[in-house]
């Protein structure tokens, strides 16, 4: 047996990948941590009235039946050539680009049929476009 005494073995700690954990988490502190905002407008805005008064806008109405079928404005068109739709829009819209115009197209139309009224309207300058839809419970 041997009770001779053994050397004391140096213990080492090494640091290096402490101070690099350390420095990761200041720094996911300083990224997530929310900034009050101290310079912040204190404003009172203007009151309105219960019931807001409805403005007549002019504006352009398309619409398309499942058939294909035009209607600006609840006339019918003659026919569904481009030209003739394309004809309508001008006479609506009576020189004046800015007016807004809805295409309400069933869901059942063809898609040409869509096509065909936004490019008359592209044609005639009316770039104030919009597809009317309906709130859906979804597929």
């Amino acid at each position: 047996m041997n009770f001779r005494p053994r050397r004391a073995e140096s213990v080492d700690i090494n640091l290096t990948p402490l101070i690099d954990v350390v420095f990761l988490l200041l720094i996911f502190f300083m990224v997530t941590t929310t900034f009050d905002r101290a310079s912040e407008l204190k404003i009172d805005l203007p009151q309105a009235s219960q019931a807001p008064e409805e403005q007549q806008v002019d504006k352009l109405e398309l619409v398309i039946d499942a058939a294909g079928n035009y209607f600006l404005d609840g006339n019918e068109l003659v026919n569904t050539k481009p030209e003739t739709v394309r004809a309508a829009l001008q006479k609506g819209a009576a020189g004046r680009t800015d007016l807004p115009l809805i295409i309400r197209a069933d869901a059942n139309t063809p898609h040409q049929a869509v096509v065909t009224a936004m490019d008359a309207a592209q044609k005639v300058g009316l770039t104030r476009m919009s597809i009317a839809t309906t709130q859906g419970d979804g597929p």
